[in-house]
């Protein structure tokens, strides 16, 4: 019996994969012109993109970066307008965005943010800096204080903070003392003495060796009057 209920099942399990075959042959005939004109579609559009990036993104990319060269050795030496706006040969990051995008790097809007920054133009700068979205913490820290000096500029302390303590929590390093001098400044021009003095005492005790907290005691003995 038991063997009879085995040679059951075996021949019910080949029944089912016979139907199972048959079915999707039947489907396949009625829909192979459909089918391969899929297969055919995805190839030419994955194709179309692999010649794409070889052929027109990375040579784009390449030329974007070598473009960005003088602009950013102009960027390292301080000159900030001529890093923007090149000097009509080379050009600056202002032209390069317009012209690449983020082609060059992401880092590109952050150069130019930064240039509108030091050249006083804070609307500008914050329409760039809140365009770059970097992931290197220094680097991302580092624009997020540059958009909380923008604020401060056009006097949205309220802005400023919310930027000063983004960047405190994306530094996670030395510079993050720098971060909190800011944030505290800030809190001292809201009238927010006690949250000031709590940030202070940050500077003091989680960053004893940076330059911010070797005259931090006059900071602290401030606002505790």
């Amino acid at each position: 019996m038991a063997q009879k209920n085995l040679n059951d099942k075996e021949a019910q399990r080949k029944e089912n994969i016979e139907q199972t075959v048959s079915a999707t042959e039947q489907f396949y005939n009625e829909n192979k012109k459909t089918i391969w004109c899929a297969v055919a579609a995805v190839l030419v559009i994955g194709l179309g993109i692999l010649a794409y990036n070889k052929f027109i993104y990375q040579p784009k990319c390449v030329e974007a970066m070598q473009q960005s060269y003088p602009a950013e050795m102009s960027f390292q030496a301080g000159e900030y307008e001529l890093a923007l706006n090149g000097d009509g040969n080379n050009l600056g990051f202002a032209d390069i965005i317009a012209d690449y995008g983020s082609k060059a790097g992401k880092a590109v809007y952050l150069y130019a943010g930064i240039c509108e920054l030091r050249l006083g133009n804070n609307e500008e700068a914050l329409a760039y800096l809140k365009k770059y979205k970097g992931k290197e913490p220094i680097l991302a820290a580092r624009a997020k204080a540059c958009e909380g000096d923008a604020y401060v500029a056009l006097g949205d302390y309220d802005a400023a903070l919310r930027c000063y303590k983004a960047a405190v929590d994306r530094a996670d390093n030395v510079f993050a003392a720098g971060y909190l001098m800011k944030e505290a400044s800030v809190l001292e021009a809201l009238g927010r003495k006690a949250e000031a003095l709590a940030v202070y005492k940050s500077v003091e005790e989680d960053y004893p060796q940076s330059l911010e907290a070797y005259d931090i005691n006059k900071h602290i003995a401030r606002v505790s009057e």
